[in-house]
């Protein structure tokens, strides 16, 4: 493909890539200029094709500008303004922000909602960090028309509210921007968001995105990006102690965050396939970029820059961007049942943000350093993040990593009444780097992949709710849950009175044991699903009714194993179409026993691992 797979490989800078800042800068220009033919006269909006979200077409056109102009100023930094690239990025985004900010322009973007939350709060705030990084180049260079009409825009955020999570952020940076150029703005807003990150902080370097235990990768995309870039905004201004004092707290944070964080890669780039607005795909990297930018990473440059690298080089060559050098709707290839209902078209140029890292220069170690492997490359390893309740593994011969969850569960209450949610990106018991679940709504509602669920005698399906974590260390986690019936999307669940599943699970070298303590009535089923595997074909697939236990391969090698080892007395193997974002065909092997009554235990061997090559064939 075009782009950044043009540049040669540099082996002895890169041992484990390949790639280097030029590739970052050609994959850059290569995205930038693929969106030409997609923008307005003025370029004020970028309109995409594919299915619009919930805020609808003006909103998706004004999202297009504000991420691709995030991707945009992290150019314009890395060429110091300077350079035909630059010149021609400044022009473009010039352009657009004259009408897009001006009401009575026919291609204006729609106004920030006053009284309540709405999507062009969340685009501010990559206006106003594409602003500042360029501020030399592009804001101070633009008429003073223009700059009052950008920064009324802006400024219809201040004295309005936000939702309770890392939206408040967005409230935070764009009115530090405002407050750099000398316009209107309220201090206590630019505070309560940074305020409310302590309320969420659970230590070990992570936060939850909000009340509740919901944790993913927004913590390293959101609250550790936005604060840490903040104080940078913040510095020399009337909030400069602050932002100080602040800076040495985010920065330690991030140092905790970062020792677990690259044990979410595999040895491909993938990252570990959990949680919502995954179609955001290589945004991964920038906490890893902002590790080095405030020089706490707990690692060398030269790990930094290879998970970084081996992030955006991994969708580079499963189709992200695809052949019109556009990011679609998906993971790899377009999955719209992956895609949350308020992501648009332009929604995963969030992306953009896993390039932060072209604001350090080219002499910058980062770029300097040779390659570290990651530790999925030096070895076996099982590593655990005690606040959140997750259980990481990796093993070195096939480059795979796994993760137990015990802990993030998205559900709204954990507390009566319970009102729980459950989500498919973060009810799960696992989650790879070689695996997705299956999420389209009917393979969702049959609760089989990594799932423990109990079926009552009508047929119907429980699912995992609140998760009460019972503690994890390196090589065992546990958890307990009530489960309970979700009636239709979104509602509360109807808990089954008196039921309850514990579980243990204990890793090494990539075996997991599953200990299930099972409370529910006589006569109910109990199941436990693997990992489903997906593939263009249909996996293989195979049952031993004696085990039991059943496996199912897909056709790069990838094997999902489940294997009795107490209680089980029925295996099989689940198929799906259309449901995975991996591949059109999906099949998870599973375990099944009838429930005696009162509590029984159920243990079982849950492995997926990708096969040697030779083997895989």
């Amino acid at each position: 493909m075009a782009g950044a797979l043009d540049v040669p490989e540099d082996r002895k800078l890169s041992e484990y890539t390949g790639w280097t800042r030029d590739h970052w800068l050609a994959q850059a220009d290569h995205m930038l200029d693929a969106l030409k033919p997609f923008g307005s006269p003025t370029f004020a909006r970028y309109e995409l094709p594919g299915r619009p979200s919930r805020s609808g077409f003006d909103s998706d056109a004004l999202e297009g500008f504000a991420r691709t102009f995030l991707l945009a100023a992290w150019r314009i930094a890395a060429d110091t303004g300077r350079g035909p690239v630059a010149e021609d990025l400044i022009a473009r985004y010039s352009s657009g922000l004259a009408a897009g900010a001006d009401a009575a322009h026919p291609e204006a973007w729609p106004r920030i909602p006053q009284g309540r939350p709405g999507q062009p709060m969340v685009e501010a705030a990559s206006i106003a960090l594409g602003l500042h990084v360029t501020r030399a180049w592009l804001w101070d260079k633009l008429d003073p028309r223009t700059q009052g009409l950008v920064a009324d825009w802006l400024g219809e955020f201040v004295g309005n509210p936000t939702w309770p999570n890392n939206w408040m952020l967005f409230q935070t940076v764009t009115e530090e921007f405002l407050a750099s150029i000398g316009a209107r703005y309220e201090e206590s807003e630019i505070l309560r968001g940074l305020d409310a990150t302590e309320d969420w902080y659970v230590g070990d370097g992570w936060y939850t995105d909000g009340a509740g235990r919901n944790f993913d990768y927004y913590i390293g995309w959101a609250m550790h990006l936005y604060p840490l870039l903040w104080t940078q905004m913040a510095e020399g201004g009337a909030r400069n102690d602050r932002a100080l004092a602040a800076r040495e707290v985010y920065r330690d944070r991030l140092r905790l965050f970062l020792e677990r964080y690259f044990d979410f890669f595999g040895a491909d780039g993938a990252p570990v396939h959990q949680g919502r607005s995954l179609t955001y795909r290589f945004a991964a990297a920038a906490p890893i970029w902002i590790g080095e930018m405030f020089d706490c990473s707990p690692y060398d440059a030269g790990l930094s820059r290879r998970a970084a690298s081996g992030i955006l080089k991994h969708f580079a060559e499963h189709g992200a961007p695809d052949a019109r050098g556009l990011l679609n709707m998906g993971w790899h290839d377009p999955f719209l049942p992956m895609v949350q209902d308020y992501s648009g078209p332009a929604s995963p140029y969030w992306a953009s943000k896993g390039f932060v890292g072209l604001l350090l220069p080219a002499d910058h170690r980062v770029w300097t350093s040779p390659e570290s492997p990651l530790p999925v490359e030096t070895g076996d390893f099982e590593s655990s993040i005690a606040p959140v309740g997750w259980l990481l593994s990796g093993t070195e011969d096939d480059g795979v990593v796994r993760l137990l969850n015990h802990g993030s569960d998205k559900a709204r209450h954990h507390t009566p009444p319970f009102d729980e949610h459950t989500d498919v990106f973060y009810s799960p018991l696992a989650f790879s780097t070689v695996t997705a679940p299956d999420t389209a709504p009917e393979a969702w509602a049959r609760r089989i992949g990594n799932h423990v669920a109990l079926i009552a005698p009508d047929g119907r399906v429980t699912s995992r709710g609140a998760i009460e974590p019972l503690g994890v260390a390196d090589g065992w986690g546990g958890s307990r849950h009530v489960p309970g019936f979700e009636p239709e999307p979104g509602a509360g669940l109807e808990r089954v009175e008196g039921a309850e599943i514990e579980t243990q699970t204990f890793v090494k070298g990539g075996a997991e044991i599953h200990v299930h303590r099972v409370t529910a009535p006589a006569g109910w089923t109990v199941r436990e699903g693997g990992y489903p595997v997906a593939g263009p074909e249909q996996p293989m697939r195979g049952e031993n009714e004696k085990l039991p236990g059943a496996f199912a391969m897909n056709d790069l090698g990838v094997m999902s194993r489940i294997e009795n080892l107490g209680g089980w007395t029925a295996a099989g193997v689940a198929d799906e179409l259309g449901a995975n974002a991996l591949g059109a065909f999906s099949a998870t092997p599973y375990l099944t026993a009838e429930h005696p009554g009162g509590t029984a235990f159920y243990r079982s061997k849950v492995m997926v691992y990708r096969l040697p090559e030779e083997d895989g064939e």
